[in-house]
């Protein structure tokens, strides 16, 4: 379909870094770049890892780039930002629009470090006029990475597939016990109650998971309380 909005095999756009690593195994008769590619990803790493090396405790924001200024949820996570800001809690997004930048600008609004983590897409996504640190990843793995290593919290806002591989790789994570547990926010109950209700009603009660498992995320629709909560765990009082 020429109007599909997705790759195609037959496309003349040039492949994402991701891409060519996903690639499957080339012909005997050609020699493969994937162990260069390594080094290209170690390189990333590092160059990441020493951009951030002076956040502490943040907070990573995550959110629809398709959320409009005007939504109630953009504004709820600007002054959500804001207040973490205020209390010196950096503010990491993915840089782009959407919630990303309303988390970007709450942060600037409070006087707060406003670090976008940007991606290569195949389609433009600029970055947001909000930041005062912006880094562009070519891996999604690696920006994944520093959304975890430099963050104490995810606040979670309405999203889409991107929204829900981060949260779920995050509960994952947590689950399993490879990384502490932290406060996991979903912000709109409107929004995320049937989520968490399919989560209760039928994979907890098929024993996909643990009933403890549904304690590794909360769900608020108050900016002060999601703030009180991240406040609370960086302090050691939740």
């Amino acid at each position: 379909m020429t109007n599909s909005p997705y790759r195609r095999v037959d496309d003349d756009k040039l492949p994402t870094q991701d891409e060519v690593l996903l690639e499957g195994p080339q012909p005997p008769n050609q020699r493969s770049s994937d162990p260069w590619l390594v080094l290209r990803i170690m390189g990333e790493f590092v160059w990441g890892f020493d951009h951030l090396r002076d956040v502490r405790d943040g907070v990573t924001i995550f959110g629809s780039a398709r959320t409009a200024p005007d939504d109630p949820m953009y504004e709820a996570c600007v002054e959500t930002a804001r207040l973490l800001a205020e209390a010196g809690i950096p503010i990491i997004t993915g840089g782009g629009p959407g919630i990303m930048e309303a988390g970007n600008r709450g942060a600037m609004d409070g006087g707060g470090l406003s670090i976008g983590c940007n991606i290569e897409l195949p389609f433009e996504q600029g970055s947001n006029a909000y930041l005062k640190r912006s880094l562009n990843f070519k891996f999604f793995f690696v920006r994944k990475t520093m959304f975890l290593k430099y963050s104490t919290a995810f606040l979670v806002f309405p999203g889409g597939y991107g929204t829900l591989d981060e949260l779920f790789e995050a509960l994952t994570l947590i689950q399993t016990g490879k990384v502490k547990h932290f406060p996991v926010i979903l912000f709109g109950s409107h929004y995320w109650g049937p989520l968490v209700g399919w989560l209760r009603d039928v994979v907890a009660r098929e024993r996909k998971i643990n009933v403890a498992d549904l304690d590794l995320c909360q769900v608020v629709d108050d900016p002060s309380e999601a703030a009180r909560i991240v406040i609370a765990a960086r302090d050691g009082k939740d």
